[in-house]
């Protein structure tokens, strides 16, 4: 490895005890350092999300964007929880800010099966925020579970609830 790049892992990974976070747990949990953007990074992860979604599905054909919204998803949270429990246990934290691995997979879950316009894009966005920041139960009881584990699935339980509530906007008309 570089030296230039060492120095920006140990810069960006390291905590006073000594422990540190690998490169790949950093650059995921972090969702590729948006998560240190401010103010709210959960914000910017979750509007990251919803921009590279939407570019994405330019090139994937409405038949095929719930599926690879569903893979997308569940390699997210298969990768996103490895990474957050490394990245808490390196800064001694039970869900630091910084890690917005959690707010991609809820983002993501949020716009299955949605048509993809600026309406629905603006609601999943914000009904994801919504149920992320308020945490209606069950939600906010899943953040008891184990380091990245509680991290990731609070986020993917308000991305469900989420998506029930597009579902029925959509089923009636409200999203096109």
């Amino acid at each position: 490895m570089s030296e230039q790049v060492e120095k920006t892992v140990e810069l960006h990974s390291s905590v006073g005890a000594g422990m540190t976070a690998p490169l790949w747990a950093t650059l995921t949990a972090t969702f590729f350092y948006i998560g240190k953007l401010k103010p709210g990074p959960g914000t910017w992860g979750s509007a990251a999300t919803v921009i590279i979604w939407y570019g994405l599905t330019r090139w994937i054909p409405f038949h095929s964007q719930t599926a690879v919204a569903i893979l997308l998803a569940l390699a997210v949270v298969a990768i996103g929880i490895p990474a957050a429990t490394r990245v808490a246990q390196a800064y001694q934290r039970k869900d630091p800010q910084f890690v917005v691995i959690d707010e991609v997979a809820g983002q993501l879950i949020t716009l299955i099966a949605i048509p993809i316009t600026w309406k629905s894009l603006l609601a999943g966005f914000i009904l994801f925020r919504g149920f992320d920041i308020l945490k209606p139960p069950p939600v906010r009881s899943l953040e008891r579970l184990p380091d990245g584990t509680g991290i990731v699935l609070d986020d993917v339980a308000a991305g469900i609830l989420a998506m029930i509530v597009m579902q029925v906007l959509r089923h009636f008309g409200f999203l096109a």
